[in-house]
Parts: C-alpha cells; structure tokens; sequence
C-alpha cells in the first residue's frame, strides 16, 4: 500500500477534501481514494472529507491498489533509466521503439518494458502511468508515474506548463532567424488518421526554438514546446518551409546519414512534491543525431 502524510500547520479549522486538495490529490483521484479501497486518517482515525482538521493534525492518506492491465505483454528488453525514486522513473527511449503498444508494436514498446521493469523490482504498483510521449522514431526522454497521484502531480505540471522539455532537431535549410516562436493552430489534415497541419480550426501549438548550429544545408536546433499537440514539432518546422530531416511524412527520406526524423528531447525539468526538489534529466546526443550533425558540418 502506497501512503502518503502531511501536518496541518493552519491558524483555522480547515476541511479534510480542501487540504487533501492543497497537497495536489485531484477530484478524480480523491473519489478513487473515497470508493475504491482507500483510507483517509487523522491522527490514525478514519475520517470523512468533511471533518475539520485543526493545526498540528496529521492526515495520512493510503492509495487504493491499483489493478495492472492484462492486455499489456511483459517485456524484460532492459532500460536505460535517467531518473528514479519511489514516485517517478524516467528513461531514455531509443529511437523505432514505440511509447505505448498498439495492434502493430503490441510486446515491446516502452510500456511493455516498464511494465517488466516494474514487476522484475517488486514495485508497489505496477501500473504503467506514462506521463509524456514520443513518436516512435523520436529518441528522448519519457517520464513515468509510479502510481497516480504522481501521475496527477505532473499531468497539473502539464497543464500548467511547468514541466519543460527541451528537444534538438536538425531541419533542411538554413534559418537566418536566431529566435522565433511559431503560433499555429494544428489539427488533422483531411483524409488522414496520422497526419496533422496547420489549419485556422486546430487546437492552439506554440514552439519556441533558438539556432544552436548553422551548416551549409541544414541547421540544428534547440527547440522548447508550449504546447503537446501530436507532431507539433514536425508539423511546425515543415509549415515554415524548413521541414526535419529524415522525416517521411512531412520532408524527405532521403538523408543517408538517418533514416528518422531528426528529433531528440534532450532534457526535462519538472517539481517533484514528494521530496522538494527540481528534477532535471538529460538524455545524451544519439550515435546517429551526432553523425548526421558531424557530415552536415562538413558539407
């Protein structure tokens, strides 16, 4: 059982649900906690959410168990984890491997082999809480929940842009401009369940990005998102005639260098409650990001 306690330190009598709140426990997971199998105490007394807690009182709250998904196969394909405590676990995904499975990658996308992973350290919960994702030809950084308050900690991080991923991609041509922000809305393009546009009706995307090397043909960039929507980068950097190498989709595959879209998420940074402190990863330079970054330098 997964538990969880904070003294109220308060001048006035306050509800249990409101503190429950200020901690970041979110309604969905405070009804979770109510109905399925969860205890809430104070000062070792079961309580209801509606009793007032005075200062100096201690609620512990207790995470009801969480069921792992049998449709999700077990893979022990090993990971190479940038990250990890009781809450979260961060790895470094390799490029052609999925985020979650689907009826084509259904036994070793990162999912599946988190979930090895989980089940082979004997962790408190073994459900798979994947916090971001990547496209499976993009390499980086992915960030896991170990249970789910973790998972709504960084979801309201998510939503409230706190959590910064920084990725680096090389694209076709040479932009003069050092600093920009690209503001355009991004939805499906007409007749395609993958492919995305920039079209007056999409959902609002920004992305900020910075020239970090220009070479003859092609420049690398340092790119921050504002925004999550599905391609956002990709579709982006393409909208403005500079499309990222490697990429089928939205340019050309035609770069013998890489045969993927030229994208890495280099770094995050996100608060962690649970031990009061900013935690930043980094994921190192690919071996074919840098070879391709290397020729393009001596074109």
């Amino acid at each position: 059982m997964i538990k969880f306690d904070w003294q109220y330190t308060g001048d006035s009598p306050i509800f249990v649900r409101t503190f429950m709140r200020q901690q970041g426990i979110s309604r969905n997971l405070l009804k979770q906690i109510k109905f399925s199998g969860g205890r809430i105490c104070v000062d070792g007394q079961r309580v209801r959410v509606t009793y007032k807690m005075h200062s100096g009182q201690r609620l512990e709250v207790t995470l009801p168990p969480e069921i792992p998904s049998d449709h999700i196969q077990v893979s022990n394909t090993p990971l190479e984890i940038l990250y990890e405590d009781a809450h979260f676990l961060v790895v470094n995904k390799p490029a052609e491997v999925a985020s979650v499975p689907s009826h084509i990658y259904a036994d070793d996308s990162l999912v599946n082999r988190v979930k090895g992973y989980l089940i082979r350290t004997h962790a408190a919960s073994q459900v798979t809480h994947i916090v971001t994702r990547l496209d499976r030809e993009t390499s980086g950084i992915v960030i896991f929940a170990k249970h789910h308050f973790a998972h709504t900690v960084l979801d309201t991080q998510l939503k409230q842009h706190s959590l910064k991923k920084t990725y680096f991609c090389v694209v076709s041509g040479v932009l003069k401009v050092k600093h920009a922000v690209i503001d355009a809305p991004i939805g499906r393009e007409p007749g395609s369940f993958i492919k995305r546009m920039v079209r007056a009706d999409g959902r609002t995307a920004q992305t900020e990005y910075w020239v970090a090397k220009r070479m003859p043909a092609t420049t690398l960039l340092r790119i921050r998102l504002h925004t999550g929507r599905t391609h956002q980068i990709r579709v982006h950097m393409a909208s403005i005639g500079h499309p990222l190498v490697g990429d089928f989709l939205y340019g050309q595959q035609t770069n013998p260098w890489i045969h993927r879209q030229a994208l890495h998420c280099a770094s995050v940074s996100f608060y962690n409650p649970f031990v009061q402190k900013q935690i930043t990863c980094y994921a190192p330079m690919p071996a074919d990001l840098a070879t391709l970054i290397k020729h393009e330098s001596q074109l």
